[in-house]
């Protein structure tokens, strides 16, 4: 069977033969058999699932899932219905409400987002219960990086959002001039107040695509 459902599985598919990958898995099972690791492991990959490679145009990089309960369900910085948006989600949707004049809405549910090309990617795609970076170094970032090389490499304009110095060091895998890279302090709390807020990476992003000819992203989240 297949890892991947979509298009990914033969742009990246020979990824998970790699022994790097191997290894990876099985101290994954390791984790998932002893330990509260999130997202849930049929949740891990939902980023690829929900945004074909092909539909891409827009790349948010977050670091790693949210370590809480319920929270992380493989959309960077996005939460199921019906838990409360964490702070870094709550300013980004300050943001949102600021550049757009949007409602904030009452969720943080982004899968709409990631249905109209938004590609919400963790650098690391698991995590321990309240352990954040505990997944690090595992192998997710060999993994990760071959996405963001792939993503780089379309002939589409793609517009990358690199929120924080984590994402910003991933800015040397995007070499391509044809896309557009957003950068900015991260929305935390400790940071947004430097830079975050005012950014209007929404609108920015919105103007690029249909520049190029892209539709635009409708950010506006469904009540």
């Amino acid at each position: 069977m297949k890892i991947l459902q979509n298009d990914w599985a033969e742009v990246i598919g020979d990824e998970f033969q790699k022994e790097y990958y191997q290894e990876l898995r099985s101290q994954l099972k390791e984790e998932y058999t002893h330990q509260a690791i999130y997202p849930d492991m049929n949740d891990i990959f939902n980023a690829l699932h929900y945004t074909p490679f092909a539909n891409t145009k827009v790349v948010i990089l977050g670091q790693d899932p949210y370590h809480g309960p319920e929270q992380a369900h493989g959309l960077s910085f996005s939460v199921k219905r019906g838990i409360n948006p964490p702070p870094s989600l709550q300013n980004i949707l300050k943001e949102l409400a600021a550049d757009l004049g949007y409602q904030i809405p009452d969720h943080g549910h982004l899968t709409s987002w990631a249905e109209q090309g938004v590609l919400l990617l963790n650098t690391v795609l698991t995590v321990r219960r309240k352990e954040p970076n505990s997944h690090k170094d595992l192998g997710w970032e060999t993994f990760t990086n071959r996405i963001i090389q792939e993503v780089n490499a379309k002939q589409d304009p793609v517009v990358f959002m690199l929120w924080g110095k984590h994402a910003q060091r991933k800015k040397e895998l995007i070499s391509n001039d044809r896309h557009l890279v957003i950068e900015s302090p991260h929305p935390s709390p400790f940071s947004a107040h430097r830079g975050f807020f005012g950014s209007h990476p929404f609108s920015r992003a919105n103007e690029f695509l249909e520049e190029q000819g892209r539709e635009k992203v409708n950010w506006q989240l469904p009540e």
